[in-house]
């Protein structure tokens, strides 16, 4: 596998390099500003077989995307290089200042802006042969995955207020779905009225285990002993971004508003309440799609080169006044350490 290297400082560093990573990187570069993203290596989607709903790239392997999204970047001149983030902090007290990134080996890069598009981590629930199965038989997204069971007897387990919600959509995709109680009390009044007007199933008692027959799924054991023959299992977890290196910064994780989890808010252009941080993808939407994150970083990735030809235009102004500002002086450094290394 081809790495780059760090170089001393970047316009932009983007921290994670899923989708919504590349993506974003892909529009930085392609509007010529120097940048790297940081990959530590670890694709939540990395279990499973393919990443569906993506127009032209329906069932394309994840791995395969994310190879074709950095050779892509790094045609257009970017940095994608491995490695995770292990702190960020300003490089002194101005705001209007960039940042230091230092990575979990020591390694150390400069960017005048931050794009966070690390992603989410999903907590499962503490149920033995569960996670093993995660992304093939235990599933969470009915538009991910749902195609995929269809018309297979499958079971939702219920986690949280979203569960009734869950098991009414999978009903779409197959005539034999079943909601497991689990922890939870069973549903009561319109929830159950709900169900039982869609042909769904309920069953009480805790689940404690997944049967598992020539590496399939074939059902669940009750806590009590009794075997729920299914074929699926949809799960909620509780997804928790991946940005405990913001915190220095004075960003740390929300609860999102439809109890899932806990995101990092921004606004609709990905601003944070961090100047110079923005971001993108999961790790602030967290139930978005492949598609949906790899656009929406796009979108930010435009507005953050915005905001650099605004700072960019501010100096230029500023050593068009005066020609023996600092910020004029600066630009010549610039220039000269340029022509050197361009061999001028």
């Amino acid at each position: 596998m081809v790495t780059d290297q760090l170089r001393n400082g970047y316009d932009v560093v983007v921290v994670g390099g899923g989708a919504a990573g590349l993506s974003g990187a892909l529009m930085l570069a392609r509007a010529r500003r120097s940048v790297v993203v940081i990959d530590a290596g670890a694709p939540r989607n990395a279990p499973a077989e393919g990443v569906h709903g993506l127009l032209a790239r329906d069932g394309i392997r994840p791995a395969e995307l994310l190879e074709r999204g950095r050779a892509e970047v790094r045609g257009y001149g970017g940095h994608v290089v491995p490695g995770e983030v292990g702190a960020v902090a300003r490089e002194d007290d101005r705001e209007d200042t960039g940042f230091a990134v230092t990575l979990a080996d020591g390694r150390t890069v400069r960017a005048r802006r931050l794009l966070v598009a690390t992603g989410v981590v999903d907590e499962l629930p503490d149920i033995p042969g569960l996670r093993d199965r995660w992304g093939r038989d235990v599933l969470h997204c009915p538009y991910c995955h749902g195609w995929e069971v269809r018309d297979q007897a499958i079971g939702v387990l219920a986690g949280g207020p979203l569960a009734v919600h869950q098991a009414l959509l999978f009903r779409q995709w197959s005539a034999d779905v079943t909601l497991l109680s689990h922890t939870m009390a069973p549903p009561t009044g319109q929830e159950a009225e709900r169900l039982a007007a869609r042909g769904v199933s309920v069953v009480d008692g805790e689940v404690a285990s997944l049967e598992i027959v020539e590496d399939r799924l074939v059902g669940v054991r009750l806590s009590s002993g009794a075997l729920v023959s299914r074929q699926a299992l949809v799960v909620a977890p509780r997804m928790v971004a991946r940005a405990g290196f913001l915190a220095e910064l004075g960003l740390r994780p929300a609860e999102h508003p439809r109890g899932v989890g806990e995101h990092i808010p921004s606004d609709a252009t990905g601003r944070t309440d961090v100047p110079g941080v923005w971001i993108a993808g999961n790790v602030t939407d967290l139930v978005a799609q492949v598609g949906n994150v790899a656009a929406a970083a796009a979108a930010v990735a435009a507005q953050i080169n915005a905001d650099l030809v605004d700072e960019d235009t501010r100096r230029a102004v500023a050593a068009w006044r005066d020609p023996f500002s600092a910020e004029s002086e600066a630009r010549v450094c610039e220039r000269v350490t340029g022509d050197r290394r361009h061999g001028l």
